[in-house]
């Protein structure tokens, strides 16, 4: 069976002030292709096919045009969860409605669920659908109380399957998490939960013949070859700049055994970090390409008039400007620990200003505290 993995899509992303739709329309243009020069028997979204729980209108029919094509006309399956950015209410809207028309989309979890089944020449393949879900959800599905974190919660999910289904046949794992080992970059947001750990253990998974993830954005295996990361399908951030964007494909022979290729993808604009002095950049030398979006760092000491401005004139798509740090310069490491704490998680950062205010550590109570403000705040902007 050949099997077409893809996640992240983030239909919807703004960066830095940006409207990402064209770019993500053209790339998914491109991944059609791939998919028409393939003809897969399954293709899989692992998880945020939205970059948020109420996607803009543009979004929506850009998800809605790609989904209509891959399963109207080219008529393939597609098996598709929902991620931590996604909307679970909004995507299950009409699911079991789309399954009659081949498209299996799964976005919350199910006392008793079932795989999507599909045949080959050499029998069937199980495909289970597991979309992003705090340990809350499954302790309550299972009504289990000891599930707090969310190595427990994919640990129970797992011996739920192996306990129901036949474990010789080939079974394929459909889910969004982070698995320990991964790499991420600054793009994705790090999954958590009060007290626990968002990580989870790859060795769970090793009896599946194929786990298709999604949620870190570089394309990678996490342990084991049949163990993978798509990635995200364009570049959304300066930190994946030197990634190389993919759809994988999977051939699985009917011992379960997968052979595995990338196929890249190629966007009209690429994310590139470019240094050096101002009057050296307008001569428009200094990009790949002119239109590719750009983090600019001038190495020119003194004052400069409307840089951005100046710059924006040969390459329109300068997305950051900065000047480059110099040791000497206190102004210069203050920024720096600003972008610093920028990275921070939201409850790492309300910690830092705690501690700048009271000139204390946040108490693990007021921590507790925070973590369970923070997560109602996701579950009502998710829409649950």
């Amino acid at each position: 069976m050949k099997i077409l993995h893809t996640a992240d899509w983030h239909l919807g992303k703004i960066v830095n002030y940006v409207h990402m739709t064209e770019d993500q329309r053209l790339i998914l243009d491109q991944f059609i292709d791939i998919v028409r020069e393939e003809k897969p028997d399954a293709v899989i979204v692992a998880g945020d096919l939205y970059d948020r729980s109420i996607p803009p209108k543009h979004a929506v029919e850009l998800l809605n045009n790609t989904l209509t094509t891959l399963i109207n006309e080219l008529q393939v399956p597609v098996l598709a969860i929902s991620g931590n950015h996604d909307s679970p209410d909004r995507l299950q809207f009409g699911s079991e409605l789309f399954r009659k028309q081949g498209l299996f989309l799964d976005s919350k979890l199910k006392k008793d669920r079932q795989p999507v089944t599909l045949y080959d020449d050499d029998g069937p393949v199980h495909f289970h659908l597991i979309p992003y879900v705090e340990p809350a959800e499954v302790a309550q599905v299972f009504e289990d109380d000891q599930i707090k974190s969310h190595q427990q919660a994919a640990a129970k999910l797992v011996e739920d399957i192996q306990d129901r289904f036949n474990q010789e046949e080939r079974h394929v794992w459909i889910g969004h998490s982070f698995l320990a080992g991964g790499m991420e970059s600054e793009s994705e947001e790090r999954l958590s939960m009060i007290g626990g750990s968002p990580y989870v253990d790859a060795h769970l998974f090793k009896e599946f013949q194929y786990v298709a993830l999604g949620h870190l954005h570089q394309p990678q295996r996490v342990t084991r070859d049949y163990i993978r990361y798509s990635g995200s399908i364009l570049k959304y951030s300066f930190s994946e700049v030197h990634q190389k964007k993919s759809v994988t494909v999977v051939n699985m022979d009917e011992k379960g055994h997968c052979e595995i290729e990338k196929i890249a993808l190629h966007p009209k604009r690429d994310f590139q970090i470019v240094e050096g002095h101002f009057e050296e950049l307008l001569s428009g030398d200094a990009a790949d390409h002119h239109e590719n979006y750009l983090h600019i760092r001038l190495l020119d000491d003194g004052q400069l008039v409307d840089p951005m401005g100046k710059l924006r004139q040969v390459y329109p798509n300068i997305l950051y400007l900065e000047r480059k740090r110099s040791a000497s310069n206190p102004e210069m490491d203050e920024l720096e620990k600003v972008k610093r704490r920028q990275k921070l998680s939201p409850a790492d950062l309300f910690a830092s200003f705690y501690e700048d205010i009271k000139g204390d550590e946040l108490p693990e109570k007021r921590q507790q505290l925070i973590h369970q403000a923070i997560d109602e705040i996701r579950e009502k902007e998710r829409g649950q």
